[in-house]
């Protein structure tokens, strides 16, 4: 006679308690990691925006060079703003040419074609919110208040859309289900980095 066995009741309820603890760990640990990731993303984006108050490269020419016919050059500021002027206003086939739009000694482009067309697009919404910020060869120097806050703020969702989404993608994907905290401390180590913050939206724009 054959007899099949059965777990007594209270081993049965042992395990759906064992199980129900550890899906509220999980769920517990999950909720934790949101909140970290949320309050780096948020120092990130504070401590950005505290550096953008400071001046940025060749702010009112302070320390910039004057070519010898007497053009002021500014800063790397104003070569961000001059990209988008150039390849708002020509051609992309001048955008990396000598042309009487397009002075390569003044800013040229020096970047790949994708910094170009990132480039256009800032500028396009330049040209609707403030156009004599781009204004082809009516631009250069440009420097007001709110075209600095349009500059800063460029700055800040192009590093929100690439930087930050790239940066915690990689960080999940290198610590996949990680409780242990590892994949917070690698998103803040790289939204947090020194040179990312200070180059990109103090120096440069």
């Amino acid at each position: 006679v054959l007899r099949c066995s059965r777990l007594p009741t209270s081993s049965r309820a042992d395990r759906s308690m064992v199980g129900h603890a550890a899906t509220e760990n999980a769920a517990t640990s999950a909720s934790r990691r949101r909140l970290q990731v949320g309050a780096i993303v948020a120092a990130s984006v504070l401590l950005r925006c505290g550096v953008a108050q400071f001046p940025y490269s060749g702010h009112g020419n302070k320390g910039g060079t004057v070519r010898a016919d007497g053009t002021k050059m500014f800063g790397d500021y104003e070569a961000q703003r001059h990209w988008m002027e150039i390849t708002l206003h020509t051609p992309v086939r001048e955008w990396y040419t000598q042309t009487k739009d397009n002075d390569l000694e003044y800013w040229g482009l020096d970047y790949p074609p994708l910094t170009a067309y990132h480039s256009y697009l800032c500028g396009w919404v330049f040209d609707r919110i403030e156009p004599e910020s781009v204004a082809l060869r009516r631009s250069r120097g440009y420097e007001t208040p709110s075209s600095k806050l349009l500059m800063r703020s460029a700055a800040l969702a192009s590093d929100l859309a690439t930087l930050h989404l790239g940066a915690y993608a990689a960080a999940r994907a290198a610590y996949p289900g990680s409780g242990d905290g590892r994949m917070p401390a690698a998103l803040a180590l790289v939204l947090l980095q020194p040179g990312f913050v200070l180059v990109d939206h103090g120096h440069f724009q």
